[in-house]
């Protein structure tokens, strides 16, 4: 997968690693997937699901009795970003901190990524 050996893919805060624990404790899953996929108004949004099984392809991170897998397509997308858990008067939720990231929309829930540099071209 895409990694540095002895770095995690991501990281995550005390409050996610919390959150998802207790997400993984009182559904009974094995773990939280993240991916991304296309769509919103920037281009790509960021998918969660609960999953009872990793796939053989999936990049597991586990910290304090969380588990993340990382969806195989996302992980050249999410290496280096650290997951949060914000809550706020109107809203709760997990935030991204990616460092993949060149822009996001208004709503915070729609990004795009920045272009892999052209190497080669001969120009």
């Amino acid at each position: 997968m895409f990694g540095i050996p002895g770095k995690q893919a991501v990281t995550m805060t005390p409050r996610a690693t919390a959150q998802i624990a207790r997400l993984m404790n009182s559904a009974g899953h094995a773990g939280l997937r993240i991916g991304v996929k296309k769509g919103g108004c920037a281009g790509m949004e960021y998918t969660m699901e609960y999953v009872d099984r990793a796939d053989p392809n999936d990049e597991v991170v586990e910290q304090d009795g969380a588990r993340i897998l990382i969806a195989p397509m996302a992980q050249m997308f999410l290496f280096g970003t650290e997951i949060d858990y914000a809550t706020g008067l109107l809203e709760s939720g997990f935030k991204f901190n990616n460092p993949n990231v060149s822009e996001a929309c208004g709503c915070g829930e729609s990004i795009k990524f920045n272009e892999p540099s052209a190497s080669g071209s001969g120009n």
